[in-house]
C-alpha cells in the first residue's frame, strides 16, 4: 500500500475491461493465501477508495479483497445508456469472470446492498453469502420519498448543462463530507471524478429499487451491520431487511450513515465477523454442486 502526502493508504489498483460493457477500475489485496474473496460494493455518490479506504489493510488481513467503482462512479464504466442497479450487479458478475473467481461474498454498503441482492437474484451461483451494511430493502416508501428520489432524474438533465451546480448539490450531500477532513483534497479529487448524470439517475434507481417481494427467497448465508443512528437510511427499514431474509443475521452499531469512514475499525471487524459467520454458515460451491 502506499501513503503518498494527502492520501490515504490504498492497496493496487488497475482498470479492467469487462467484455461488452466497458472499463472499470478496481483495488485488489491478495490476502492469505487460498483466502475467500469479499467483493466491496460501495454506496452512491461515494467511489471504491472513498467508500473503503479505511477497512481495506484490516480486511485484506482475513479475506482477498476486490473493490470495484460502480458505473459513472470514479473510474467506474461510462455509457450513455440510463444507469441501473441491474447492470451494476451484473457488472459485478462479469468482474467476477474475468477475475477467474468460482465465487465471492459481495459486501454492500447503502446502495452497495441492493447491489449485492441483486447479484444474488441474477447471478446466484457465484454468491455464497452476502455481507450487508447500512442498506435496506427498498428506499422510498412515502409520497415525500418517493418524490425527492424521482426528483434526481430532473437534475441528471441538468446536469448535463449545469454540472457544477449538480456537484455542489450532491456533494453536500454525500454521507462523507463531513468524514474525511483529513483527506479533503484527495476526497474532493475522487468525487470529480463522477459521470454526475449517471450518479444523479443512480438516486433515482435507488428510490425505484425495492426487492421486498423477493428477499425471503434469498438462500444463502446473510449478515447485516445495522447503522443505529442513521439518518439516511433508519434503522427500521434496516432491521426490516433482515427480519425478511430468513439466512439473515443482523449485528448493530451506535452510528449513522458515514460509519464505515467515522467508525472504520469498528466496521472492519463487523464485516470481518460477518464475513466469518457466512463461511460457517455456507458450503463452497465445489461442494454445493455435489
Amino acid at each position: 500500500m502506499s501513503d503518498l502526502l494527502g492520501v490515504p493508504p490504498l492497496p493496487p489498483g488497475r482498470e479492467v475491461e469487462l467484455p461488452g460493457r466497458g472499463t472499470t477500475f478496481i483495488r485488489e489485496v491478495a490476502g492469505p493465501s487460498g483466502a475467500p474473496t469479499l467483493l466491496l460494493l460501495h454506496g452512491w455518490t461515494a467511489t471504491a477508495d472513498l467508500n473503503w479506504f479505511g477497512v481495506y489493510e484490516e480486511l485484506g488481513k482475513h479475506f482477498r479483497i476486490v473493490a470495484m467503482d460502480h458505473r459513472g462512479h470514479g473510474q467506474g464504466i461510462r455509457t450513455r445508456k440510463p444507469f441501473r442497479l441491474a447492470d451494476c450487479a451484473d457488472d459485478a458478475a462479469c468482474l467476477v469472470s474475468e477475475l477467474g473467481l468460482d465465487e465471492v461474498i459481495p459486501v454492500g454498503y447503502s446502495m452497495g446492498g441492493p447491489i449485492a441482492l441483486l447479484m444474488w437474484r441474477r447471478h446466484r451461483p457465484i454468491v455464497r453469502g452476502l455481507v450487508l451494511c447500512a442498506t435496506a430493502g427498498s428506499f422510498s416508501h412515502s409520497r415525500a420519498e418517493r418524490m425527492s428520489f424521482l426528483g434526481l432524474t430532473g437534475l441528471g438533465a441538468l446536469a448535463r448543462l449545469t454540472p457544477s451546480s449538480a456537484q455542489e448539490w450532491i456533494t453536500e450531500r454525500s454521507f462523507l463530507r463531513r468524514k474525511a477532513d483529513r483527506w479533503g483534497p484527495w476526497a474532493i479529487s475522487q468525487i470529480e471524478l463522477h459521470d454526475w448524470r449517471m450518479v444523479l439517475e443512480a438516486g433515482h434507481a435507488i428510490g425505484s429499487f425495492s426487492a421486498t417481494e423477493w428477499l425471503p427467497e434469498i438462500d444463502v448465508p446473510t449478515s447485516h451491520v445495522v447503522t443505529l443512528r442513521d439518518p439516511v437510511i433508519p434503522a427500521y427499514r434496516q432491521l426490516d431487511l433482515v427480519s425478511r431474509i430468513p439466512t439473515a443475521e443482523a449485528v448493530r452499531i451506535d452510528a449513522e450513515h458515514d460509519a464505515i469512514v467515522a467508525h472504520s475499525d469498528r466496521m472492519a471487524v463487523h464485516i470481518v465477523e460477518g464475513a466469518h459467520s457466512v463461511l460457517r454458515r455456507s458450503a463452497p460451491s465445489a461442494t454445493r454442486a455435489s
